[in-house]
């Protein structure tokens, strides 16, 4: 599994703020998308994330996001090597992503950029 990069999760209570500065720091444009009741804006190596605390809970259990080719091969790999995936794969509005949780009980993301087929 080769991986790509990684992005760091931020749960915010409003976007609007965060946004700026992140644009700033980063000197990108956000990437706004809504998922599941939440508001995402994606800015450079960074997730910000804003909607009811219910989802927020859910999201703040996944330490980060790690881009990859394929989640498919991702997914292989990670059960090879112990890893148990929770979720997924599900496409997303830019690819396809599982969650998966590593033997040591973290929790991460994993994301490609491929259509679901």
């Amino acid at each position: 599994m080769e991986i790509l990069g990684t992005t760091l999760r931020i749960c915010v209570d409003d976007l609007e703020a965060p946004v700026a500065f992140y644009e700033r720091l980063t000197g990108t444009r956000a990437l706004r998308f809504e998922r599941g009741g939440v508001s995402v804006a994606a800015v450079g190596c960074f997730l910000l994330m804003s909607g009811p605390e219910s989802e927020l809970e859910v999201l703040r259990k996944v330490s980060a996001t790690i881009a990859v080719k394929d989640v498919d091969e991702a997914s292989a790999a990670l059960t090879g090597a112990g890893a148990r995936i929770i979720a997924g794969p599900v496409p997303t509005p830019v690819g396809r992503n599982l969650i998966a949780a590593h033997p040591d009980g973290s929790v991460f993301e994993y994301v490609d950029r491929r259509p679901a087929a």
